[in-house]
């Protein structure tokens, strides 16, 4: 099978790395990659917005099936493009990306349905949304409505900040388009949690579970990231907790997809809060998380490509989706100054030296220069340790950070303390 693969981060590396895997590829294009992916396949300079040139090279090279890893082209509606022109695609209709598109529409979803969820206000109006947040008890939680690569969300300590992030957000406009709106909610205390299901549009399977780890800097501090690490799976979360998990929330919320004669295929992504009530939804995403698909792709003990073909195929019913009992742990190696102002190009030295078969270096923000790797994004390395406990994976993981390097290097050092 020929594979097309959308993005350039962490995690299309790890879903290269698991296609490449397959007896079934014979050949895999990445648009727009990163110096990981390009030692698996053949990157194609093509960014994941430019939509219609991603049409055309599908066409040209006669692709078998793309396969999309970011957010942003499934909202764009990059699903109903191909399929208006035949071509084969696995990732959710424009239609029900509204799930991770726009919170306040799936808040008004998970309302309709009594799907658990924290208690919430939307607002387009920063004079109202200041008014309501008054009446909150602090902390409270504001989150944009739009996309905002996993940075929309803000907890405010006290009133006076929480009109601050308000101001932020509607008025600065700091996330463009996707703050002009926003969803003030309750604080809910608990252990975060993430679950991945498959959907071919007909049945759903589960995928597994992981834990990632949002904020900057160690013991949980600073600004919130797209993610400094991850862990799976959970080590807390018991079965009986992820069976009431799935009754409660994941059955419910395709239930409720059905009711709307919304036809969801693709991954799923629950992001989740265990409280002493039991399991609430914090967010859905229309895809892979980033970087919990790092920790779970090399779990997998079974073919990707095949469960992407059950996918497109709509016969996901047949395919089990095994999981290996191991453990994995993965740290982000991030530049300095990330999320706000960091500096790219630094050279990174000590790749070559990772020869551990149970260490993965999965690339994020990464380019080629004189066929040297060298730093081009915010979070540049996922460095992932394999282990038959938590503690193990964690030991290889910063045993292996110990020979990588570059200049103003940062990473969190109690990921699955």
């Amino acid at each position: 099978m020929k594979i097309l693969l959308i993005g350039s981060g962490g995690r299309e590396h790890a879903l290269a790395w698991g296609l490449a895997r397959s007896q079934k590829l014979s050949k895999l294009y990445v648009a727009p990659g990163n110096a990981g992916t390009n030692q698996l396949g053949e990157n194609i300079p093509i960014g994941t917005e430019n939509l219609s040139d991603l049409v055309q090279f599908a066409r040209r090279e006669q692709i078998d099936l793309t396969v999309v890893g970011p957010e942003a082209p499934i909202v764009a509606g990059i699903r109903d493009l191909f399929e208006r022109e035949h071509l084969r695609i696995v990732a959710p209709t424009q239609k029900a990306s509204f799930l991770e598109g726009s919170k306040v529409q799936a808040k008004a979803f998970m309302s309709r349905h009594g799907i658990p969820t924290a208690r919430h206000a939307s607002f387009e109006s920063f004079e109202d949304a200041k008014r309501f947040a008054r009446t909150m008890p602090p902390p409270i939680v504001i989150k944009a409505d739009g996309l905002a690569a996993g940075k929309g969300v803000a907890i405010a300590q006290t009133h006076a900040e929480a009109e601050q992030i308000l101001s932020e957000f509607m008025i600065a406009q700091k996330f463009g388009a996707a703050s002009q709106r926003v969803v003030i909610e309750e604080f809910l205390v608990g252990k975060e949690f993430s679950l991945f299901v498959a959907s071919d549009g007909v049945s759903w399977k589960f995928l597994g579970t992981a834990q990632d780890y949002k904020k900057l800097l160690d013991g949980d501090r600073g600004p919130n990231t797209g993610g400094m690490g991850s862990i799976s799976p959970v080590p807390w979360l018991t079965e009986r907790m992820l069976d009431e998990t799935i009754q409660k929330i994941v059955e419910p919320t395709f239930a409720a997809l059905a009711k709307e004669n919304l036809s969801y295929e693709g991954i799923l992504y629950f992001g989740l809060i265990w409280t002493e009530r039991g399991p609430f939804v914090l967010e859905y995403n229309v895809r892979f998380g980033d970087p919990e698909t790092q920790v779970l792709v090399p779990r997998f003990d079974f073919d990707l490509v095949e469960l992407y073909r059950a996918l497109a195929e709509r016969r996901l019913k047949d395919f089990e989706t095994k999981l290996a009992p191991r453990s994995a742990v993965c740290v982000v190696l991030a530049s300095g100054g990330y999320p706000e102002h960091y500096e790219k190009g630094f050279f990174i030295e000590g790749l070559e030296k990772l020869t551990d078969p149970n260490v993965l270096v999965f690339h994020a923000g990464t380019a080629l220069k004189d066929n040297k790797v060298i730093t081009a994004g915010g979070r540049v390395l996922n460095v992932v340790g394999l282990g038959a406990s938590i503690a193990e994976a964690r030991q290889r993981a910063y045993t292996a950070i110990g020979q990588l390097s570059f200049p103003k290097m940062h990473y969190r050092r109690d990921i699955a303390a």
